[in-house]
């Protein structure tokens, strides 16, 4: 189980995002987060990915409580959740190559030795084909590099899945693909989705359930 309990978060003590938020995403389920711009849900998704440290709250992961966050955390709590972002362009280090990209959390955990045989399953498992892998973020569309920042998040095998409005500056049919390369995924391991965005007809396609933000705030 993925549980957020009661989270307090922001930027500033004195005037946090949001306060008290509470949601589950049970293992192997697909949750969509519905809201709109500028309530919080962002903020939300990076405490769940570990890379923000509420301010008050709860965060477990399968019944083990989270009590450090980004490179603090342990290994086997950080790198079981993959997170894809809105941006790209401002996710993906402009210096490295589509390959390295796909491939960068390995490296960063010292499993260099299974880099290239990871990448065989990546790049075609996000429709990357052979001759994108060499070329850098400003030589690719928007698309094809979000492709590979969806492929980075997977590259670790993650068990949960957190998608920040990952097709919202995207066309239909890449659209339809990366939600297609999610799916597969999270058939072939079990792994838990929560889908953060404003596209009702989306989310509700795509997952399980939708929960509403204001749903996840104290009455």
């Amino acid at each position: 189980m993925l549980e957020l309990d009661t989270v307090t978060a922001g930027y500033d003590r004195r005037t946090p995002v949001f306060r008290g938020a509470s949601l589950t995403v049970a293992p192997g389920e697909s949750v969509g987060l519905l809201g709109p711009s500028g309530c919080g849900k962002s903020t939300l998704a990076r405490v769940a990915a570990l890379l923000h440290r509420p301010d008050a709250g709860r965060l477990a992961l399968d019944g083990t409580e989270v009590r450090a966050w980004r490179h603090r955390a342990p290994r086997e709590l950080r790198t079981a959740v993959g997170v894809v972002f809105q941006q790209p362009r401002t996710a993906a280090d402009p210096r490295l190559t589509l390959a390295d990209l796909l491939v960068e959390p390995l490296r960063a955990t010292g499993r260099r030795a299974e880099a290239l045989d990871r990448l065989a399953e990546l790049a075609p498992a996000v429709g990357l084909t052979p001759d994108l892998l060499g070329r850098r973020p400003h030589e690719v569309s928007d698309g094809q590099l979000q492709r590979a920042c969806l492929g980075r998040a997977l590259a670790l095998r993650p068990r949960w899945l957190v998608c920040d409005e990952m097709t919202a500056m995207l066309d239909a049919s890449t659209t339809a693909a990366l939600v297609a390369a999610v799916e597969a995924y999270r058939a072939e391991t079990g792994a838990g989705l929560l889908a953060v965005g404003h596209d009702r007809v989306l989310l509700r396609r795509w997952c399980d359930r939708t929960v509403e933000w204001k749903d996840c705030l104290p009455a």
